[in-house]
């Protein structure tokens, strides 16, 4: 291991804390957008919304919470990764097969990203580490 390596090791966890942060409160965006509208849509939501876009907007709200708190971690990203890639293949795949073009790299990102937190876990500032700790002592 290189002297470097030695130096970032320790911060690992942190790092992992605080993407989970940022991607959860980015997800969490979406969801707020579809359930409440703000920040407001470029259009908007139409009324009544679609069942398709209400659960994704559920999912997107509340699975973007618990994720950003750390809370359920691994089940959490497990049903918002597969939920991105249904996604993906529902919305952006039948526009075209390269992701830049039909506009589907950020659920692609997504789906990946939850996909590692589901083996990687939350990280050092989660609740999932508050319970693991309180459940040793």
């Amino acid at each position: 291991m290189s002297n470097l390596e030695a130096k970032l090791l320790p911060w690992a966890p942190v790092v992992l804390s605080v993407l989970r942060i940022m991607t959860g409160l980015l997800f969490f965006e979406h969801g707020l957008q579809k359930m409440v509208g703000f920040p407001p849509p470029p259009q908007p939501m139409p009324s009544p919304m679609p069942p398709m876009l209400m659960a994704s907007g559920l999912l997107e709200f509340v699975g973007g919470a618990m994720f950003t708190a750390g809370l359920f971690t691994r089940p959490v990203a497990f049903i918002l990764s597969g939920m991105m890639a249904v996604a993906y293949f529902i919305a952006h795949a039948p526009q075209g097969f390269f992701p830049i073009l039909n506009r589907g790299e950020l659920a692609i990102v997504y789906s990946f990203v939850f996909l590692y937190f589901f083996f990687a876990g939350g990280g050092a500032w989660s609740i999932d580490a508050l319970m693991r700790k309180k459940a040793a002592a």
